[in-house]
């Protein structure tokens, strides 16, 4: 697994995601500490990984990534670590439109 809290290329990710999913990653995101984690078997990995950094829970979503696409199709909002009904997140997906936004941003900023 890599934390990511600087900048990392498509590129790397690419070569990543080549060794264990062919077209994706898997990432966890915090968005209180702008930073996420990469390159983990399960979002669940990558998740334990950030809690023992010091991350707070509500504040951690799986995401994956497609390095060799683009725009929209970049980020995909799904994994199981998002289903937090404390939070009125009922399903896989990143429902609120505040969180994704705030994850794009993250990401866009991380990843060049």
């Amino acid at each position: 697994m890599k934390l990511v809290d600087k900048p990392i290329t498509k590129k790397e990710l690419s070569e990543m995601a080549r060794k264990t999913f062919g077209d994706l990653i898997k990432a966890v995101v915090d968005v209180e500490e702008e930073i996420f984690v990469v390159d983990g078997e399960m979002h669940a990995d990558e998740e334990q990984y950030l809690l023992t950094k010091g991350s707070n829970q509500n504040n951690l979503w799986g995401i994956n990534l497609y390095p060799d696409l683009s725009g929209d199709s970049f980020i995909e909002f799904d994994s199981m670590i998002n289903v937090r009904p404390r939070l009125n997140n009922f399903s896989q997906k990143v429902e609120n439109p505040k969180i994704r936004q705030k994850i794009v941003a993250i990401v866009t900023k991380l990843v060049k």
